[in-house]
Protein backbone atom coordinates (compact mmCIF):
# COMPACT_ATOMS: atom_id res chain seq x y z
CA UNK A 1 0.00 0.00 0.00
CA UNK A 2 1.49 2.86 -1.05
CA UNK A 3 1.37 6.89 1.35
CA UNK A 4 -0.22 9.57 0.80
CA UNK A 5 0.81 13.16 1.91
CA UNK A 6 0.14 16.76 1.87
CA UNK A 7 3.20 18.79 1.04
CA UNK A 8 3.76 22.44 1.81
CA UNK A 9 5.90 23.49 -1.60
CA UNK A 10 7.59 26.34 -0.54
CA UNK A 11 7.71 29.95 -2.39
CA UNK A 12 8.54 29.22 -5.50
CA UNK A 13 12.12 27.81 -6.34
CA UNK A 14 13.66 28.86 -3.17
CA UNK A 15 13.62 25.64 -1.50
CA UNK A 16 16.09 24.66 -3.95
CA UNK A 17 18.11 27.70 -3.85
CA UNK A 18 19.50 27.28 -0.33
CA UNK A 19 17.72 30.31 1.00
CA UNK A 20 17.52 30.25 4.62
CA UNK A 21 13.74 30.67 5.35
CA UNK A 22 13.23 27.70 3.37
CA UNK A 23 15.74 25.29 5.27
CA UNK A 24 13.40 24.39 8.29
CA UNK A 25 11.05 23.68 5.45
CA UNK A 26 13.67 21.76 3.69
CA UNK A 27 14.71 19.33 6.33
CA UNK A 28 10.82 18.84 6.69
CA UNK A 29 9.95 17.45 3.01
CA UNK A 30 13.58 15.25 3.89
CA UNK A 31 12.04 13.60 6.60
CA UNK A 32 8.67 12.74 5.15
CA UNK A 33 10.37 10.88 2.07
CA UNK A 34 12.28 8.90 4.30
CA UNK A 35 9.64 7.94 6.66
CA UNK A 36 8.02 6.36 3.58
CA UNK A 37 8.38 3.71 1.14
CA UNK A 38 9.32 4.46 -2.20
CA UNK A 39 6.30 4.31 -4.40
CA UNK A 40 6.10 2.61 -7.68
CA UNK A 41 4.60 6.00 -9.26
CA UNK A 42 3.62 9.19 -8.45
CA UNK A 43 0.17 11.48 -8.96
CA UNK A 44 0.64 14.57 -7.53
CA UNK A 45 -2.33 16.93 -7.35
CA UNK A 46 -0.48 20.85 -7.27
CA UNK A 47 -2.29 24.09 -6.36
CA UNK A 48 -0.97 25.82 -9.34
CA UNK A 49 -2.90 24.04 -11.89
CA UNK A 50 -6.75 24.55 -12.13
CA UNK A 51 -8.95 23.06 -14.25
CA UNK A 52 -12.66 22.11 -15.11
CA UNK A 53 -12.85 19.35 -15.10
CA UNK A 54 -9.73 18.23 -13.35
CA UNK A 55 -7.00 17.49 -16.10
CA UNK A 56 -3.99 14.86 -15.74
CA UNK A 57 -0.34 15.16 -17.58
CA UNK A 58 0.31 12.21 -19.99
CA UNK A 59 3.19 13.45 -21.48
CA UNK A 60 6.00 10.23 -21.12
CA UNK A 61 8.62 12.81 -20.47
CA UNK A 62 7.28 15.96 -19.53
CA UNK A 63 9.38 19.05 -19.41
CA UNK A 64 9.24 21.85 -16.74
CA UNK A 65 7.30 25.02 -16.15
CA UNK A 66 9.14 28.03 -14.57
CA UNK A 67 5.66 29.51 -12.89
CA UNK A 68 7.14 31.87 -11.44
CA UNK A 69 9.32 34.98 -11.86
CA UNK A 70 11.61 37.69 -10.53
CA UNK A 71 13.79 35.01 -9.17
CA UNK A 72 17.77 34.58 -9.76
CA UNK A 73 19.00 32.88 -12.97
CA UNK A 74 19.82 29.75 -11.21
CA UNK A 75 16.10 28.93 -11.02
CA UNK A 76 15.31 28.86 -14.51
CA UNK A 77 17.67 26.24 -15.09
CA UNK A 78 16.64 23.78 -12.98
CA UNK A 79 15.68 20.18 -13.87
CA UNK A 80 13.92 16.95 -13.01
CA UNK A 81 13.84 14.77 -15.76
CA UNK A 82 11.14 12.44 -13.91
CA UNK A 83 9.71 10.12 -16.91
CA UNK A 84 5.85 10.72 -17.25
CA UNK A 85 3.35 7.90 -17.11
CA UNK A 86 0.23 7.82 -19.80
CA UNK A 87 -0.67 4.79 -18.37
CA UNK A 88 -1.40 6.16 -14.65
CA UNK A 89 -3.15 9.09 -16.04
CA UNK A 90 -5.52 7.13 -18.58
CA UNK A 91 -6.27 4.92 -15.27
CA UNK A 92 -6.62 7.66 -12.69
CA UNK A 93 -8.92 9.42 -15.61
CA UNK A 94 -10.71 5.97 -16.11
CA UNK A 95 -11.53 6.08 -11.79
CA UNK A 96 -12.76 9.45 -11.99
CA UNK A 97 -15.28 8.54 -14.87
CA UNK A 98 -16.50 5.83 -12.78
CA UNK A 99 -17.58 7.74 -9.92
CA UNK A 100 -19.24 10.79 -12.13
CA UNK A 101 -16.12 12.71 -12.02
CA UNK A 102 -15.38 14.15 -15.60
CA UNK A 103 -11.85 14.35 -16.33
CA UNK A 104 -9.23 14.83 -18.80
CA UNK A 105 -5.71 13.93 -19.90
CA UNK A 106 -3.57 16.79 -21.24
CA UNK A 107 -0.54 15.17 -23.68
CA UNK A 108 1.51 18.36 -23.90
CA UNK A 109 1.38 20.11 -20.54
CA UNK A 110 4.80 19.99 -18.69
CA UNK A 111 5.00 20.06 -14.21
CA UNK A 112 5.27 23.18 -12.61
CA UNK A 113 7.42 24.24 -9.77
CA UNK A 114 4.58 22.43 -7.33
CA UNK A 115 5.76 18.89 -8.60
CA UNK A 116 9.69 19.42 -9.28
CA UNK A 117 10.46 21.59 -6.67
CA UNK A 118 9.33 18.97 -3.90
CA UNK A 119 9.86 16.16 -5.60
CA UNK A 120 13.34 17.20 -6.28
CA UNK A 121 14.25 17.29 -2.36
CA UNK A 122 12.18 14.05 -1.94
CA UNK A 123 13.74 11.76 -4.96
CA UNK A 124 16.89 13.60 -6.16
CA UNK A 125 17.49 10.90 -8.07
CA UNK A 126 14.30 11.57 -10.40
CA UNK A 127 13.31 7.76 -11.32
CA UNK A 128 9.89 7.78 -9.73
CA UNK A 129 7.46 8.07 -12.72
CA UNK A 130 5.28 11.19 -12.27
CA UNK A 131 1.55 12.42 -13.57
CA UNK A 132 0.45 15.21 -12.26
CA UNK A 133 -2.87 16.58 -11.31
CA UNK A 134 -4.77 19.77 -11.59
CA UNK A 135 -7.34 21.00 -8.90
CA UNK A 136 -10.59 21.32 -10.09
CA UNK A 137 -11.17 25.38 -11.04
CA UNK A 138 -14.22 25.43 -9.13
CA UNK A 139 -12.47 25.17 -5.32
CA UNK A 140 -14.73 23.50 -3.49
CA UNK A 141 -14.03 21.50 -0.63
CA UNK A 142 -16.64 18.71 -0.86
CA UNK A 143 -15.36 17.93 -4.57
CA UNK A 144 -12.12 17.74 -3.77
CA UNK A 145 -12.42 15.58 -0.86
CA UNK A 146 -14.95 13.43 -3.70
CA UNK A 147 -11.74 13.24 -6.18
CA UNK A 148 -9.84 11.71 -3.29
CA UNK A 149 -12.24 9.10 -2.81
CA UNK A 150 -12.39 8.10 -6.13
CA UNK A 151 -9.14 8.06 -6.52
CA UNK A 152 -8.46 5.82 -3.85
CA UNK A 153 -7.68 2.63 -5.47
CA UNK A 154 -4.28 4.01 -6.63
CA UNK A 155 -2.60 3.30 -3.07
CA UNK A 156 -3.05 -0.67 -3.59
CA UNK A 157 -1.58 -0.35 -7.38
CA UNK A 158 1.63 1.41 -5.29
CA UNK A 159 1.03 4.63 -6.66
CA UNK A 160 1.69 7.74 -3.76
CA UNK A 161 -1.17 10.09 -4.03
CA UNK A 162 0.28 13.37 -3.13
CA UNK A 163 -1.18 16.85 -2.69
CA UNK A 164 0.92 19.54 -3.13
CA UNK A 165 -0.16 23.16 -1.52
CA UNK A 166 0.79 24.98 1.59
CA UNK A 167 -0.97 24.62 4.60
CA UNK A 168 -0.64 28.07 5.28
CA UNK A 169 -0.92 30.82 2.15
CA UNK A 170 -1.68 34.42 2.99
CA UNK A 171 1.07 35.86 0.87
CA UNK A 172 1.16 38.96 3.45
CA UNK A 173 2.73 36.99 6.08
CA UNK A 174 4.66 34.70 4.12
CA UNK A 175 6.61 37.78 2.61
CA UNK A 176 6.94 39.81 5.37
CA UNK A 177 4.55 42.57 5.04
CA UNK A 178 2.32 41.77 8.07
CA UNK A 179 4.17 40.44 11.11
CA UNK A 180 1.46 41.67 13.57
CA UNK A 181 0.54 39.61 16.68
CA UNK A 182 -3.04 38.45 15.37
CA UNK A 183 -1.02 37.68 11.79
CA UNK A 184 0.74 34.89 13.79
CA UNK A 185 -1.75 34.13 16.20
CA UNK A 186 -4.33 33.53 13.06
CA UNK A 187 -1.49 31.29 11.36
CA UNK A 188 -0.29 29.33 14.58
CA UNK A 189 -4.68 28.87 14.91
CA UNK A 190 -5.08 27.02 11.54
CA UNK A 191 -2.24 25.14 11.91
CA UNK A 192 -3.30 23.92 15.12
CA UNK A 193 -7.08 23.08 13.51
CA UNK A 194 -5.53 21.52 10.15
CA UNK A 195 -3.29 19.09 12.47
CA UNK A 196 -6.42 18.17 14.59
CA UNK A 197 -8.49 17.51 11.89
CA UNK A 198 -6.52 15.28 9.48
CA UNK A 199 -4.27 13.77 12.49
CA UNK A 200 -6.93 13.51 15.46
CA UNK A 201 -7.18 9.98 16.84
CA UNK A 202 -9.99 10.49 18.32
CA UNK A 203 -11.51 12.32 15.29
CA UNK A 204 -15.05 10.40 13.73
CA UNK A 205 -14.81 10.34 10.11
CA UNK A 206 -18.15 12.69 9.32
CA UNK A 207 -16.40 15.09 11.59
CA UNK A 208 -13.58 15.05 9.63
CA UNK A 209 -15.38 15.76 6.45
CA UNK A 210 -17.58 18.19 7.79
CA UNK A 211 -14.87 20.52 9.37
CA UNK A 212 -12.87 19.80 5.76
CA UNK A 213 -15.84 20.95 3.92
CA UNK A 214 -16.20 23.78 6.73
CA UNK A 215 -12.71 25.16 6.87
CA UNK A 216 -13.19 28.76 6.06
CA UNK A 217 -15.34 28.44 9.49
CA UNK A 218 -11.97 27.50 11.39
CA UNK A 219 -10.17 29.47 13.44
CA UNK A 220 -7.58 31.42 11.07
CA UNK A 221 -9.41 29.63 8.18
CA UNK A 222 -10.26 32.55 5.56
CA UNK A 223 -6.99 34.42 6.89
CA UNK A 224 -4.81 31.70 6.56
CA UNK A 225 -6.17 31.10 2.82
CA UNK A 226 -7.88 34.06 1.34
CA UNK A 227 -7.94 31.74 -1.97
CA UNK A 228 -8.32 28.07 -1.73
CA UNK A 229 -6.16 26.40 -4.49
CA UNK A 230 -2.89 25.89 -2.07
CA UNK A 231 -5.74 23.86 0.60
CA UNK A 232 -7.47 22.18 -2.04
CA UNK A 233 -4.48 19.21 -2.74
CA UNK A 234 -5.30 18.48 1.13
CA UNK A 235 -8.62 18.03 0.69
CA UNK A 236 -8.08 15.47 -1.91
CA UNK A 237 -5.62 13.39 -0.13
CA UNK A 238 -7.69 13.47 2.98
CA UNK A 239 -10.25 12.11 0.62
CA UNK A 240 -8.15 9.43 -0.71
CA UNK A 241 -6.79 8.31 2.91
CA UNK A 242 -10.15 7.75 4.11
CA UNK A 243 -8.79 7.95 7.72
CA UNK A 244 -6.86 10.17 9.85
CA UNK A 245 -2.92 10.94 9.08
CA UNK A 246 -0.02 9.39 10.61
CA UNK A 247 2.35 12.04 10.68
CA UNK A 248 2.21 15.99 10.83
CA UNK A 249 5.69 17.29 10.07
CA UNK A 250 6.26 20.60 11.29
CA UNK A 251 8.52 23.40 9.32
CA UNK A 252 8.47 27.27 8.87
CA UNK A 253 8.38 29.38 5.70
CA UNK A 254 9.99 32.92 7.14
CA UNK A 255 7.78 33.94 10.26
CA UNK A 256 4.92 31.88 8.90
CA UNK A 257 4.71 27.92 10.61
CA UNK A 258 3.52 25.55 7.94
CA UNK A 259 2.72 21.36 7.64
CA UNK A 260 3.24 18.69 5.94
CA UNK A 261 1.24 15.71 6.22
CA UNK A 262 1.59 11.74 5.52
CA UNK A 263 -0.69 9.31 5.50
CA UNK A 264 0.92 5.66 5.58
Amino acid sequence: MAYIAYLTHGGGPLPLLDEPGHRELVASLKALAAAAPTPKAILLVSAHWEAAPVSFTGHPNPSLIYDYYGFPEAAYSLRYPAPGLPALAARARALLDEAGLPASVDESRGLDHGVFVPLSLMYPAADVPVVEMSVHASLDAATHRRLGEALAPLRAEGVAIIGSGSSFHNMAVLMGRDRSTAALDANRAFEDWLRITLAEPGLEAAERAHRLDHWRDAPGGAFAHPREEHLMPALVCAGAAGGRAGRVFAGRMGAANVSSVLWD
